[in-house]
């Protein structure tokens, strides 16, 4: 099934079930009023939900309505926990590369993780809002999964059983900001703003044989202005898979319900797939031609992040959104 919140209903917005082709839409406020309301009763709710969908893709509801993407906010408006990881060692290593240092032997056997911003995220065609393009801001094309409860201590063995649904994340990064603040020894704050998220969550069983190892087995495509970027397969080069991250980030603490829990920047070691966010572009010029060329996202430019099945229809629908000048 495929899941989506309303901007109604308060700042959790309106739940509502989407039709797999993503035109048709029916409120689910019956059976809870929000995705995180569902996610707290899960065992109650999932079933309830997917009969809902079921009716809705049979044409067996009366009270339907056509999908209005604008009209959405991000599935989880705001979530208990984001922990983006950073599972894409080709995207590492060439970062690394480029400014001279090498990959230490741990990044190959112990996960990247860092605790991300979560009180609010963008909804999929909310413009992304920055005080200065001198920021250097970035897009970074990601898949992201929604937990249940997970336990402390769970093992990446069992923790594929706590992932229920899948999505894309755009996770703002403002380049210019990070070496400051990583100086400090400290984590990102500043540098890491309000993230983006996919227009609808899906349960893993609507990925098909594209869901399997805890991965997405599909092309993550990202364009500037309508110009491609990348297209670099999420289910190759993951050095670390979901059910990994989940066990890492639950090592000394558990999940609530609700958690968001992301791949970080997908990358492939064939450079032919291009990139999925604009610091892996200028790190391959600076390899190549000894100084990148491709500028930071400007004010006016439009980002678009989809992924899209064997068929060529839109899984999550797509993240698209115009880079603004905050109000002072």
């Amino acid at each position: 099934m495929k899941l989506a919140t309303l901007k109604q209903g308060g700042r959790d917005g309106t739940l509502i079930v989407v039709s797999r082709d993503l035109v048709r839409a029916v409120r689910a406020t019956s059976i809870a009023p929000t995705l995180q309301a569902a996610l707290d009763e899960w065992q109650r709710c999932a079933p309830l939900l997917n009969e809902l969908a079921e009716r809705l893709g049979a044409g067996m509801v009366r009270d339907e309505f056509l999908v209005d993407v604008a009209q959405l906010a991000a599935p989880l408006p705001r979530a208990y926990e984001f922990i983006d990881g950073s599972a894409y060692l080709p995207h590492v290593e060439r970062v690394r590369r480029a400014r001279g240092a090498e990959m230490p032997p741990a990044f190959y056997t112990d996960p990247l993780m860092y605790q991300a911003t979560c009180a609010s995220f963008y909804g999929p065609r909310d413009p992304v809002l920055a005080s200065s393009s001198d920021w250097g801001i970035d897009l970074e094309a990601e898949v992201v999964v929604v937990t249940d409860d997970v336990p402390m201590g769970t093992s990446a063995a069992h923790a594929d059983r706590h992932i229920q649904l899948v999505g894309l994340v755009n996770d703002v990064s403002l380049r210019n900001l990070i070496p400051a603040e990583l100086a400090k020894g400290f984590g990102f704050l500043q540098s890491k703003p309000r993230s983006s998220l996919s227009p609808v969550f899906v349960t893993p069983d609507e990925l098909g044989d594209a869901w399997s190892s805890a991965k997405v087995h599909l092309p993550m495509r990202t364009w500037i202005n309508g110009r491609w970027l990348g297209e670099a397969d999420c289910g190759v080069d993951m050095q670390f898979n979901f059910a990994e991250l989940i066990a890492h980030a639950a090592k000394t603490r558990p999940l609530m319900a609700g958690t968001l829990v992301g791949s970080g920047t997908i990358a492939n070691q064939d450079l032919g797939k291009g990139a999925s966010c604009l610091a892996e572009q200028r790190t391959v010029e600076t390899l190549r031609d000894g100084q990148p060329k491709t500028p930071f996202l400007q004010f006016g430019d439009v980002l678009r992040i989809e992924i899209l099945d064997a068929m060529g229809q839109s899984v999550f629908g797509a993240i698209e959104q115009r880079i603004e000048r905050a109000d002072a």
